[in-house]
């Protein structure tokens, strides 16, 4: 089976003769903020349910032009369930959503026509050439006959596939066949481009590769919608909604969400029996909460000055050595798990 971008592409190409006009937009700034008429994704209340269970519940956030937007969480957490309303695959059971002013639930055609849309299983014929593919796709986009070479050509040097133009897809590593995925998504210039979880499977070159090239589109005013579950890739977005259980639980900069962990300090620990220094440390009074981290243990603690010399005694109680103990500043994971235990509190 090819992916749901093909469905409803071809769709749109068989129903309508109208060609969107060509992409041209670009990141207009105010004493360095993005302006108000910047916003190209927004989104109010937005629920959709499957009889009693509720995928995504009451979600809201704006999208702003030329952002590389993220959507992180665990598997089940609504991320693709709101990428496909969002991309007019599914009408939403409440709220409201529009994507580059066209409402998602009372024009979902209009606004495939205005996206482009690359899944965590590449949209691609094994059986055609690199270059085949995409004058596939930019027949299935209707891209105006006079401007698909110049667009194919753009797509091939924009991925690096020109030496390989002629090579059949099947014969492509999964970095490439993620490029050639990406090049096939631009062909028509979307305005917005949603990538679900688009750096699944391939390996940690490849997929620093590709983020590469979402940076340049970045920066020629593509507005970048991705969801990952990747903690260290997170980092590389403009700003992040941190989902859970159909709900955002917190969303901003990288930079501020990790931020708000500094009213506490996070400590990591390496000792000679990871399980049992988790159990030892669940009655620490100074010790907040602790997660593993690896081979290790991060521990949240309000001073770890203070801190310390009770999480060495309890240990040490349990015939446990410390081999590494020191304070460290706070990755994506530790927000996220922070993040978590508070929804799980506030639930119990």
């Amino acid at each position: 089976m090819h992916s749901l971008w093909f469905d409803f592409a071809a769709a749109t190409a068989v129903r309508s003769r109208q060609v969107s006009p060509p992409f041209a937009c670009f990141v207009v700034r105010m004493n360095g903020d993005f302006m108000p008429a910047d916003w190209t994704v927004e989104v109010a209340e937005l629920t959709k349910c499957f009889g009693s269970f509720c995928a995504v519940d009451h979600v809201s956030f704006s999208v702003r032009r030329g952002e590389i937007f993220g959507f992180l969480g665990p598997n089940g957490a609504g991320k693709s369930t709101t990428i496909r309303i969002l991309c007019g695959l599914l009408k939403p059971s409440g709220g409201r959503a529009s994507v580059v002013g066209l409402d998602v639930a009372a024009a979902p055609e209009e606004v495939r026509k205005n996206i482009g849309y690359m899944s965590q299983r590449f949209s691609l014929y094994d059986d055609l050439t690199v270059e085949e593919n995409l004058d596939f796709f930019g027949g299935v986009y209707r891209v105006p006959k006079g401007l698909r070479a110049e667009r194919k050509d753009h797509a091939l040097r924009m991925a690096g596939l020109v030496e390989r133009r002629d090579a059949l897809t099947r014969t492509l590593s999964g970095g490439w066949k993620q490029r050639l995925a990406l090049g096939c998504a631009i062909l028509h210039r979307p305005p917005v481009l949603f990538l679900d979880e688009p750096t699944s499977g391939v390996d940690p070159i490849a997929r620093r590769d590709f983020w590469a090239l979402i940076y340049q589109l970045s920066d020629a005013g593509h507005t970048i919608f991705v969801s990952t579950h990747y903690m260290d890739e997170a980092e590389y977005c403009h700003r992040l909604a941190l989902m859970y259980r159909g709900r955002i639980i917190a969303l901003d900069s990288p930079e501020v969400l990790k931020s708000t962990l500094h009213t506490n300090s996070l400590m990591h620990l390496e000792s000679s029996d990871p399980l049992g220094s988790m159990q030892a440390l669940e009655s620490e009074s100074a010790v907040l909460d602790v997660a593993v981290f690896g081979s290790g243990l991060h521990l949240r603690v309000v001073d770890p000055v203070q801190a310390e010399p009770g999480i060495r005694r309890s240990l040490a109680a349990k015939n446990i050595r410390v081999l590494h103990l020191e304070v460290i500043r706070p990755s994506m994971e530790d927000v996220f798990v922070s993040c978590i235990e508070d929804e799980e509190k506030k639930a119990s």
